[in-house]
């Protein structure tokens, strides 16, 4: 007996190891995937948008003429006036729709966003000054469609262009207020954020922002801002940030919801794989045991094998089929070959219902417990504690002296 333990331990160890070369295999495919293609995805449909409120700078002039004395007249001098006009009212309204795209082993959650935004700002200086509307796009390595540069309702044609975005200088008198619009659509990839200002701090005024979505799971960000009103909607979410007076060094952004990637759910499911050998070898070995059913080291080692076979095949199906498919494909034929082996080895009737209910519990619901994020701790610790409750009482009243030979009865 003790040396059938021993081989069954170094089968398991075995296995053990080929699945754990099987799952670096597959993570290191999804990480050299997730490099290469991450880059065409950005170039295609854009990176992650971070879009930032606009700046209103000012300058003037000041007369700082003096008389000098040497000279003998009056030298004219000035000396400009600088600074940024706070935004006194945002309405923002942003439209996003989910776009999964699919490269190699990894799904993306790519997203088109619809911009609308309008602000206005007050000279709040005694003086007339030249205004510079800057409005900076979330991203240069990316495209805009149908923007649009609107100041106090009228569209701006010929616009400034630099490196940190778009703009237009304007006159601008004392106390006089500027409203200012700016439109575009774009595309991006995993989550769109709003920023209030370039500082770490900034006071934010009468903000009001609306975002729309076409999907229901809508996340936040760690360290974001979360709406102060939601609502559901026909097709999605309508979210909803208003403040009358607000001051924060975080952002507003939405995380778009995404799906399983078929790469790295494979190499988790596999590098999980020993558990679920274990539980099986473990209950197989007890009904054998306590029914006097001989099994041979060797059996067990096909049967390793055809518990390989799942993860095996299943990572390379990924490739090509849809990832639900692909299990249900995968569980079926390492069931097909666990059972009908033990059937030749045991009897149908052992292979049908201990072995194959044993297998479907052990392999198949263990791994497919990875498809419900945040659930798989939870299914398989109460598939555990039954397991250990149907076995206590199937062994509450064996003697395991007579059974393994250890002791002599007395």
């Amino acid at each position: 007996m003790v040396k059938k333990i021993a081989a069954l331990v170094f089968i398991f160890i075995c296995t053990s190891i080929a699945w754990m070369i099987l799952g670096a295999t597959l993570e290191v495919r999804s990480s050299e995937v997730d490099e290469r293609l991450g880059y065409e995805v950005d170039s295609l449909y854009g990176p992650a948008q971070h879009q930032v409120a606009p700046l209103f700078g000012y300058s003037y002039k000041v007369d700082t003429s003096s008389y000098d004395e040497k000279l003998k007249r009056k030298v004219k001098t000035f000396r400009t006036v600088s600074g940024n006009l706070p935004i006194e009212r945002s309405d923002i309204d942003v439209d996003l729709s989910l776009d999964y795209r699919r490269k190699g082993l990894l799904w993306y959650s790519t997203y088109a966003v619809g911009f609308d935004g309008t602000y206005k700002t007050k000279n709040s200086t005694d003086n007339k000054v030249d205004l510079n509307i800057l409005f900076r796009f979330p991203s240069s390595n990316n495209e805009y469609d149908d923007f649009h540069f609107y100041i106090d309702g009228k569209e701006v044609e010929k616009l400034d262009w630099g490196k940190e975005g778009v703009g237009k200088t304007v006159s601008l008198g004392p106390n006089e207020e500027l409203t200012f619009r700016a439109v575009y659509l774009s595309r991006g990839k995993t989550e769109w954020a709003y920023k209030f200002g370039d500082e770490d701090i900034v006071e934010v005024v009468d903000f009001s922002m609306t975002v729309n979505t076409d999907f229901k799971a809508v996340d936040f960000p760690e360290g974001s801002i979360s709406p102060t009103s939601m609502e559901d909607t026909d097709s999605g979410k309508k979210l909803t940030w208003d403040y009358e007076k607000k001051i924060s060094g975080k952002m507003i952004a939405v995380e778009m919801p995404t799906k399983l990637n078929p790469g790295p759910l494979a190499a988790k499911i596999t590098f999980f794989a020993p558990v679920s050998l274990f539980f099986f070898f473990f209950i197989i070995f007890i009904i054998t045991t306590l029914r006097d059913i001989r099994i041979h080291p060797m059996n067990f080692f096909f049967l390793a094998s055809a518990f390989f076979a799942f993860h095996l095949l299943f990572a390379y199906l990924v490739d090509h089929l849809d990832v639900n498919l692909s299990f249900i494909i995968s569980a079926a034929v390492s069931v097909l070959l666990v059972v009908s082996y033990l059937r030749l080895v045991v009897g149908a009737r052992f292979a049908l219902v201990e072995a194959g209910i044993s297998q479907i519990v052990y392999l198949v619901l263990f791994s497919y417990s990875f498809f419900f994020k945040g659930y798989t701790g939870l299914i398989i610790t109460i598939t555990s504690i039954i397991t250990l409750a149907i076995l206590m009482q199937m062994t509450g009243r064996i003697d395991w002296d007579e059974k393994f030979k250890a002791l002599p009865k007395k």
